[in-house]
């Protein structure tokens, strides 16, 4: 098959989506990475939230949390504050200024990746399938 035989790259989508980025170019490694975006919404949820519930919530280990907790705050997507409850240690987690802005643009990427697979998959206005 040559180029001029070769499906149109758009694959039906109208002019408007083939003009833009997709979307997946504006997707954060950082943020993307399944245990951290869970971080960033818990914490968008809460003011703080304590170690052990991030831990819990997300089916964790202290390692594994610890870990990804290290990268968003290297990243200085959220804040990591130790001391006590009682007499008990803590360690709470909040979301930066940063880190919502970096989440509320993975939440915007993720749901026009959703609109535009909900577009390619809408009948066409003849009543066929897409192609």
């Amino acid at each position: 098959m040559n180029d001029a035989e070769a499906p149109a790259a758009t694959g039906g989508a109208d002019q408007d989506t083939a003009e833009r980025p997709h979307p997946t170019l504006d997707l954060d490694d950082t943020v993307h990475q399944r245990v951290r975006l869970g971080v960033l919404t818990v914490a968008r949820e809460a003011e703080s939230v304590e170690f052990g519930f991030l831990k819990q919530e997300l089916g964790l280990t202290d390692g594994n949390l610890s870990r990804h907790l290290k990268v968003l705050e290297d990243s200085g997507l959220v804040t990591v504050t130790k001391g006590y409850a009682g007499r008990r240690p803590r360690t709470w987690v909040a979301l930066t200024v940063e880190g919502a802005r970096a989440l509320d643009r993975e939440l915007r990427a993720l749901r026009e990746l959703v609109r535009r697979l909900d577009a390619a998959a809408a009948p066409a206005e003849d009543g066929t399938a897409p192609s």
